[in-house]
């Protein structure tokens, strides 16, 4: 029964997703074309399931665990996969819309402090040298910012950087966070280009380690720090003019979305900026992506992530008393930051291999790639939000009312050229 629902698919994917798709049974016997772009080699016949209701996620973690071998280009894998979906991930089912209330329960549950800990550090923990293999020199972990339409993924990150840190309008001597800090790219840039004190945070200790060498090694001793803390345990006696958070909000979950901007109003001081950059979900209403893709992510990537449309986000963030003031969508930018990932680690297969474990390797090379696709079909988006907290002031030298640093003009964000 299966093979024939196979074979149906295979025979409508060149119409659906421009290539051939072969699968080869663990006897030798082989559905579909002997030229096909991808070859899917099964060790074990309960992948037939999954390959004949579409269950892309279920089949990506066949693969991780070796049920499942592929022959092929990873983007022509990826086109190939969304030919297979029965419907858009983002679309909620009817069961989803159930689930709805256990979701903000599991929520709660998932995002404890010490939950929080343990799901950081089993993500970035794996081993710093082999995110080295793929990230640009100074690990940016986050989507680049593509000014110029030739650049190289170090130029892009450093772009990205730079843009953040204009966006806040940083200045020398003013006393700026870095939420989820990741490696210091954004943290020591904007130290060592803005001249700021700067305390970045995180859960990860081999980040921590490897950022408190580098801040040592580059003499910021004094005016750079980087704590081991969770954000709502961060004291608010001295607050801080500009707060960045990069990559970091897609870690806090439904249930704590309303504490995490709580605890950023209370740490920013009265007309101060903050920079929430994160990935948001393409769907309005769904809790994660269908097809068991994020059922997937959740297993092997990122245990407790989130995605949240960016509507969601911006009420939270009024309600907790932030005032929204630009939005930019840089989703297709992260498309292009992940291809680049995903093309340095297929690169560098052998030396991967080596340095972490095969169902590591094998998952990661699926999420840079399948991640990619998902950015590139509108199922994920990445967000820059700028807000302030309101001073509470009419008057101001940059406008009046403005009420913040911001000066309602949005030119001075970008440079002569790009505009």
């Amino acid at each position: 029964m299966f093979e024939a629902l196979i074979l149906q698919r295979i025979d409508a994917l060149p119409a659906r997703a421009g290539g051939a798709l072969a699968v080869v049974l663990p006897g030798g016997r082989r559905l579909g074309p002997a030229g096909a772009d991808v070859t899917l080699r099964l060790h074990a016949l309960a992948p037939l399931r999954h390959l004949a209701t579409g269950q892309i996620g279920a089949l990506a973690t066949d693969i991780v665990t070796g049920r499942i071998d592929i022959e092929g280009p990873l983007r022509r894998v990826m086109d190939l996969a969304a030919g297979l979906l029965d419907d858009e991930p983002t679309r909620v089912s009817t069961v989803a819309a159930w689930r709805r209330p256990w979701h903000s329960l599991r929520s709660r549950w998932l995002h404890r402090p010490s939950a929080d800990a343990r799901q950081i550090r089993h993500h970035y923990d794996v081993s710093d040298d082999f995110f080295a293999l793929w990230l640009d020199p100074r690990r940016v972990y986050s989507c680049a910012y593509w000014d110029v339409a030739a650049g190289t993924l170090a130029q892009a990150q450093e772009a990205k950087l730079d843009l953040v840190c204009r966006k806040l309008l940083l200045r020398p001597g003013e006393r700026f966070l870095d939420i989820g800090s990741g490696w210091g790219g954004l943290l020591l840039w904007a130290a060592e280009h803005y001249g700021v004190h700067g305390t970045g945070i995180t859960l990860s200790r081999n980040q921590h380690a490897h950022v408190s060498r580098l801040v040592e090694q580059r003499g910021l001793t004094g005016r750079v720090q980087v704590r081991l803390l969770d954000y709502r345990d961060l004291p608010a006696d001295q607050p801080f003019d500009k707060i960045a958070s990069i990559g970091m909000f897609e870690h806090v979950g439904h249930a704590n979305l309303p504490r995490y901007f709580a605890t950023i109003r209370r740490l920013l001081a009265p007309g101060g900026l903050l920079l929430n950059h994160g990935i948001t979900a393409g769907g309005t209403r769904n809790a994660q992506l269908g097809a068991g893709l994020g059922d997937f992510i959740e297993r092997w990537i990122f245990p407790g992530g989130e995605l949240l449309h960016v509507s969601h986000v911006l009420r939270v963030m009024a309600e907790q008393g932030l005032e929204g003031l630009d939005t930019e969508n840089l989703r297709p930018h992260y498309a292009r930051t992940l291809w680049a990932w995903s093309d340095a680690l297929e690169a560098q297969l052998d030396a991967a291999h080596g340095l972490a474990p095969e169902q590591v390797v094998r998952a990661y090379r699926l999420y840079l790639a399948g991640s990619a696709l998902g950015f590139e079909r509108g199922w994920m988006a990445l967000h820059q939000t700028l807000a302030a907290r309101p001073s509470g002031r009419v008057d101001g030298t940059a406008m009046r009312g403005a009420q913040c640093a911001y000066p309602f003009r949005r030119g001075y964000m970008y440079g002569a050229a790009e505009a």
